[in-house]
């Protein structure tokens, strides 16, 4: 059959093609080949990256080994951990769309046949994702896995704990010396860091939509498996290919509701709701917030993974994994098991054999957490097109509460109160003018929340903002609240001293401040400057869509 690829290896009009890709060695059998991207966010920077060139080089054999030629690209990728509360996490979240249009040029420049996309941490496997379905073509995904559990104290631990401990640095809590002794631990080698963090979420949600093998998100990242994995993944695009099963084959409206419904009941990151609401945009199913709070309410919660328990993502891989979480699921109907994955198989061939291996990590369905799932949208007055919270990384106490407000018009701002003990119990921290235009670039705000809970102060005291909360914040943390204040939102106009009410359950934030007060204050109400005035975030700003739409471009 014709190969999207002979546009660049076949008939005499594409001899000059042939005789760059002859100037780097390919032979002429290799160009007879289908020619398969393989798109490695490789880098030194990143932690969950650095063995991505080995995860690169095992699909390539797996490539080869079925009969295709693998080439290796580069794309880019950003630390949230290193880019955290600086200017740097402004950039975080708008990368998505430079791997989004990167990959989407680097496909379609060089007329590939298929693709593996090698990502693992943040917005790099989202950004692949949107990518490969936007250009539907057979694509598979396999990340470079978990990291470790770090050990402090005796304790298994993470990275959340690491900022938690700032925050009790900062409150005298413990000692330089406690300090470091989790600085140098908690992050013991290679891997996306080791909670159900926004990486980790997005590596089983890849796994749960079906566009990665089953093993992807959980197997850990210094396992013999992870790059076992990558070779069967070389190996499954060729099947793909071959069987001309698209990236829109496998992401469609039923997988969508799959990966909602699986994120439910993992528990997983706020940013998975952007994330999704962005790959259902670029495969073109009509996805909306409130499908989240449907699938919610009648999907229970069966895992509390850090930040939200003590247990781990190799927990989570020993006890099964998310097929075996997927298996629960179709117990109860929770998901549709016909649906094509990158195995070529059912979601129902792939999970036929999967069980519970360990309930301390995964609960059966009939003893979950709660009945409901893992993340709830919010509506009201200061969020009338939606907010979200990681409700099962709230305590009970939280979840129906009033709170006076304290307003920060950024990040700097808020954390400064915190950290001088100017917050105190009964308060909601609103941080406004952080959203995708307001920030720009929508910064996830893991000091303020850590700070707080290194403080205890997780159970007293909620946060209210615009911009994100990290995957490895807890408490009552509300994020993407929408309209934002750059955007004429009402958590622009909110004052300190404004009363909020939060019932997670009934999906409830509002302030006790009426319309005609809120009138009043927008007559009077002057924004303040953009934060940045050129170069590419003033470009995002003016282009991005509210968070309530993926904070794709537009």
């Amino acid at each position: 059959m014709a190969k999207t690829s002979d546009n660049v290896t076949k008939g005499i009009e594409r001899a000059p093609a042939r005789s760059l890709f002859y100037a780097m060695g390919y032979t002429k059998e290799e160009l007879e080949r289908p020619l398969i991207a393989v798109i490695s966010a490789h880098s030194e920077i990143v932690p969950g990256h650095v063995n991505l060139d080995k995860i690169a080089e095992a699909v390539k054999a797996g490539v080869r080994m079925a009969g295709g030629t693998p080439i290796l690209m580069p794309a880019i990728g950003i630390c949230d951990g290193i880019a955290m509360g600086h200017i740097g996490m402004k950039y975080s979240l708008p990368s998505r769309e430079l791997i989004a249009d990167s990959c989407e040029s680097l496909i379609l420049a060089h007329a590939f046949d298929a693709v593996v996309m090698v990502p693992n941490c943040d917005k790099i496997v989202p950004g692949m994702v949107m990518a490969a379905v936007r250009l539907n073509i057979p694509t598979v995904v396999v990340s470079g896995g978990p990291m470790m559990a770090g050990l402090v104290n005796g304790e298994e631990t993470s990275l959340s704990k690491m900022f938690e401990a700032v925050g009790a640095r900062k409150a005298d809590m413990i000692t330089d010396e406690e300090l470091d002794e989790y600085e140098q631990n908690v992050c013991p080698g290679c891997g996306s860091c080791s909670g159900m963090y926004t990486a980790n979420s997005m590596n089983c949600l890849c796994e749960a939509i079906g566009i990665a093998l089953p093993g992807n998100g959980t197997i850990p990242a210094v396992e013999s498996g992870r790059i076992q994995l990558a070779k069967r993944a070389g190996q499954a695009i060729m099947n793909l290919y071959e069987k001309n099963i698209c990236a829109r084959d496998i992401i469609n409206e039923k997988s969508v509701a799959n990966a909602i419904a699986c994120d439910m009941a993992l528990g997983c990151s706020t940013n998975s709701v952007l994330h999704l609401l962005a790959i259902a945009y670029e495969a073109g199913v009509p996805v909306d917030l409130s499908l989240f709070n449907e699938i919610s309410a009648k999907t229970p919660n069966l895992c509390h993974l850090a930040p939200a328990g003590n247990t781990h993502m190799h927990d989570l891989n020993n006890a099964g994994g998310v097929g075996a979480v997927m298996k629960e699921l179709a117990k109860k109907e929770l998901i549709d098991e016909s649906l094509i994955t990158a195995t070529g198989k059912s979601v129902g061939e792939n999970i036929k054999n999967k069980r519970i291996k360990n309930e301390n990590s995964i609960r059966p369905i009939e003893n979950p957490y709660s009945k409901n799932g893992g993340l709830q949208i919010l509506w009201g007055n200061v969020a009338t097109e939606g907010a979200v919270v990681k409700r099962s990384a709230v305590a009970p106490e939280m979840m129906k509460t009033q709170c006076k407000a304290r307003v920060f018009d950024s990040e700097e701002a808020a954390i400064d109160e915190i950290y001088r003990g100017g917050i105190v119990p009964g308060d909601i921290v609103v941080i406004r003018y952080e959203g995708p235009k307001g920030g720009p670039g929508m910064r996830e705000m893991l000091n303020p929340t850590s700070a707080l809970a290194g403080m205890k102060l997780d159970k007293s005291v909620a946060l209210l903002t615009d911009g994100r909360f990290s995957g490895a914040s807890r408490g009552a943390s509300i994020g993407h609240a929408c309209p934002e204040a750059a955007a004429g939102g009402v958590i622009g106009l909110l004052e300190d001293g404004d009363i909020i009410e939060i019932d997670i359950e009934k999906a409830y934030i509002n302030a006790k401040v009426t319309d005609e007060e809120f009138e009043k204050r927008r007559h009077n109400h002057v924004s303040p400057k953009p934060k940045i005035q050129g170069g590419w975030l003033n470009r995002y700003s003016r282009y991005v869509a509210a968070s309530s739409k993926g904070a794709v471009m537009e």
